[in-house]
């Protein structure tokens, strides 16, 4: 029988903890980061109290906070972990997520360039019967300044994407 090394190795984050590291707000309504690429930035809300109007459906701050996040995270990571800054915000919102309901948040590059970039975000609630249907739930573009110097006091803002992006 091998002797068992003394150091073992701490357990990988949980999704939730990655959230955290990457982008508190998001972390605080409840959004969850599943892949992280300067391709694409996706991931995952359930529709909590946290996250819902008075009605019980789905606040569209909310979907514009996620929207901006996850399109600037991606840029972020496009732009070389340079410093990016949203410039314009355009969200359409076709159909209500309820409470309790699956959203499934995901962000595409329209267009990248040195000092622009566009990217589109998808808000899709996911069919509880069946995880392959997928209705839109709303619909931004975002375009987001980049390339800019990272402040001195802001040196380290890129380290956890670094930790958890597929680059």
């Amino acid at each position: 029988m091998a002797p068992q090394s003394s150091q073992s190795q701490p357990p990988p984050p949980s999704p939730e903890d990655k959230t955290g590291a990457i982008d508190a707000p998001l972390h605080a309504v409840g959004f969850v980061i599943e892949e992280v690429t300067p391709q694409k930035v996706c991931g995952y809300l359930r529709v909590t109290e946290r996250s819902c109007q008075p009605f019980k459906v789905l606040h569209g701050g909310v979907s514009a906070l996620v929207s901006e996040a996850l399109a600037s995270i991606g840029a972020h990571l496009a732009s070389g972990l340079q410093r990016v800054a949203g410039i314009h915000l355009s969200i359409n919102h076709m159909k209500r997520a309820e409470l309790g309901d699956l959203i499934y948040g995901e962000a595409l590059p329209i267009s990248v360039g040195k000092t622009i970039q566009v990217w589109e975000v998808r808000l899709s609630k996911i069919d509880p019967l069946n995880s392959d249907i997928k209705s839109l739930v709303s619909s931004a573009r975002v375009t987001l300044l980049c390339n800019m110097s990272v402040p001195q006091h802001a040196k380290d803002a890129g380290e956890a994407l670094k930790k958890y992006a597929k680059l």
